[in-house]
């Protein structure tokens, strides 16, 4: 089973002036959107040239999900999601969806469309919570709070929906310490799958600007201290939540910091798990 990325036209409530302006400081989504993802063509046109994408790149899989991924993908009235949602469920090989959105976009009409697509599809909805910290997230003009993500996820959950949740390492004003004390936060939370990001300075971003001006003021992980803190983190989590992802990755034009080299995450995966044996130890470890 292989992801296959679509780009539906959404935009978010941060960028479009109902929140904010501007996005999130360090959001660049040309930086992880495929080249034949575009709003421009048809859902439908992007699942068959994704899919011939995945099969040139990887190896070929039987089945796919459909991952609407860039900016907020339930940001739209719940009538024009059922056309847009049914449409890339139409292919016979794909199985379900990955709806990847904010926890401020979501209410009971858009969860029950979803709730009613899961009983004969695979269906996830990935929340950007980005940090458990209010003031991490007004920093970084995310344009939501931390019981926002709360209370979407619990929402979510209790209609017996599947949740993911994004999280960056490395946010400005973050100490370790409390990086690392997210993990007990989140494992209270009714989430499946995580997804890790350590910060990266991509260019057109906010952030890019804020860094040039004051590099100082980051601490940017080098990839041996990532791979240690994720090591850290993963013994803090509790083993219930599936880790999907450990890093980002992005092209090389478009990032600006940190350098480490051009690893790709599967390399940076085998890393990882070479840590844990090393350290004799795995996820959930340091749990009660």
């Amino acid at each position: 089973m292989q992801k296959v990325a679509v780009n539906a036209g959404f935009t978010c409530p941060n960028r479009d002036g109902t929140k904010g302006r501007g996005g999130c400081i360090y959001c660049n989504n040309k930086a992880f959107n495929p080249s034949y993802c575009v709003p421009e063509k048809s859902i439908s046109q992007q699942i068959s040239e994704g899919i011939e994408f995945h099969r040139k790149r990887y190896r070929r899989a039987d089945t796919y999900l459909v991952y609407f991924q860039p900016y907020s993908n339930t940001y739209a009235p719940v009538e024009d999601l059922a056309g847009l949602y049914r449409q890339a469920l139409e292919p016979d090989n794909v199985v379900g969806l990955v709806i990847g959105t904010r926890p401020d976009c979501i209410d009971d009409d858009k969860l029950d469309l979803l709730y009613e697509l899961s009983r004969k599809y695979y269906v996830i909805i990935e929340y950007g919570i980005e940090s458990c910290y209010n003031k991490t997230l007004e920093n970084i003009n995310r344009c939501h709070t931390f019981e926002q993500s709360v209370e979407a996820l619990e929402k979510t959950a209790a209609r017996g929906l599947r949740t993911g949740v994004h999280i960056i390492f490395g946010l400005p004003g973050e100490t370790r310490d409390e990086m690392l004390a997210q993990a007990g936060i989140i494992s209270q939370l009714p989430v499946n799958n995580i997804k890790f990001h350590q910060l990266q300075i991509l260019k057109d971003t906010p952030l890019a600007g804020m860094y040039e001006n004051d590099p100082g003021r980051f601490e940017l992980f080098t990839l041996e201290e990532y791979l240690d803190f994720i090591v850290d983190f993963t013994e803090l989590l509790s083993p219930s939540v599936v880790i999907e992802r450990i890093s980002s990755e992005v092209p090389p034009r478009f990032l600006i910091a940190p350098d480490w080299g051009l690893y790709r995450t599967d390399q940076i995966l085998a890393m990882f798990e070479k840590k844990l044996e090393e350290r004799n130890t795995w996820q959930g470890k340091g749990t009660p």
